[in-house]
């Protein structure tokens, strides 16, 4: 069942990332790449949005992935993964080129945000899935030891 739900991140590359700080939640439609593994996330934003303020109250986060825009999809196969994971900033310059560069070759529409000066990459650590195939069938996976 993990791999399943790697793939499913894998296949997707949009997503709602929640973030809290000061016990405040905040959502934000995202963009995102994974590592070949499936168990980091990266996306951009800029240093002056609210989730990047959050994140350096809170690294801890919530992404929700799901297969709405699949043609053909159904109410009842709607699939939707939430991962929890630890969010951290790419503060070596030539991982954060890397991976701008890798965002914005994968996601042409981010070409302004990702040659932005104040852009800054986040990283988002899996530590677990939780996978929902239609409205009862609900399947967990621990990804790292820190969940």
């Amino acid at each position: 069942m993990l791999e399943k739900m790697k793939a499913l991140l894998r296949e997707n590359s949009l997503c709602v990332l929640a973030t809290c700080s000061e016990n405040m939640p905040h959502c934000s439609l995202m963009t995102y790449i994974t590592d070949e593994q499936a168990e980091a996330i990266h996306t951009v934003t800029l240093n002056t949005s609210r989730k990047y303020r959050n994140i350096r109250q809170n690294p801890r986060v919530s992404l929700l992935v799901d297969t709405r825009l699949k043609d053909g999809s159904e109410a009842g196969d709607i699939k939707a993964l939430t991962i929890s994971g630890v969010s951290s900033f790419v503060s070596d310059e030539t991982e954060r080129v890397a991976i701008l560069t890798r965002i914005g070759q994968n996601h042409p529409q981010l070409r302004d945000l990702v040659l932005h000066p104040d852009a800054e990459v986040i990283t988002i650590e899996v530590e677990c899935f939780l996978l929902l195939e239609g409205p009862t069938h609900a399947y967990f996976a621990q990804v790292s030891k820190q969940a």
